[in-house]
């Protein structure tokens, strides 16, 4: 795998140290991106930038996952994807009251842009899809496949299609973790 040039990351709104973005991801509008130290977002990605996208630091995109919708995508430090996920931070009007894709001009549609936030340490599964609108709180875990429609109450382990909670999540051994790091690698 090869790294996009310097010269296209050069074009993000921020750029922090040491990221890695491979050559076959697809950024739409980096100018209204924010990439954050030592991240990385794999080959096969697709991310929309929409009203912005925020990374953290150490934050991983993994392969195959999206960010469309036209909102604004928010995933704090060491928060990550795994492989396929989607984040949708935008859609168009399904009410049957006005025209809807890509293709029709915006004032035929009822687009309605939104957000999604991913708080620090959180992670979610393979193939999970996020709809607009959804904060994702600090330290949660979502099992894979799963389909969130509604914010998830941080340090929890949520599954199912549907994600319901199972079990809390104990911060004190992230957090010592995260501090130890830091100090070591910055």
């Amino acid at each position: 795998m090869s790294l996009k040039s310097q010269e296209f990351t050069d074009k993000l709104k921020y750029r922090g140290k040491e990221i890695k973005i491979y050559e076959k991801a697809h950024l739409i509008n980096p100018q209204v991106m924010s990439i954050g130290d030592f991240s990385q977002i794999d080959d096969y990605t697709f991310l929309f930038g929409g009203k912005g996208i925020s990374i953290g630091k150490r934050v991983h995109i993994a392969v195959f996952s999206s960010v469309i919708g036209g909102g604004e995508f928010i995933s704090e430090d060491y928060s990550g994807l795994a492989a396929g996920c989607r984040i949708i931070t935008g859609t168009d009007d399904f009410s049957g009251k006005t025209l809807a894709n890509s293709c029709i001009p915006p004032e035929f549609k009822g687009t309605k842009l939104s957000f999604v936030k991913l708080g620090k340490f959180a992670i979610l599964g393979t193939n999970c899809i996020v709809m607009p609108g959804v904060t994702i709180g600090e330290g949660v875990m979502v099992g894979a496949g799963s389909i969130i429609t509604k914010n998830l109450e941080p340090w929890g382990i949520y599954l199912g299609t549907s994600p319901k909670r199972v079990k809390e999540r104990d911060p004190k051994p992230i957090l010592e973790m995260a501090e130890i790091m830091e100090k070591k690698y910055g």
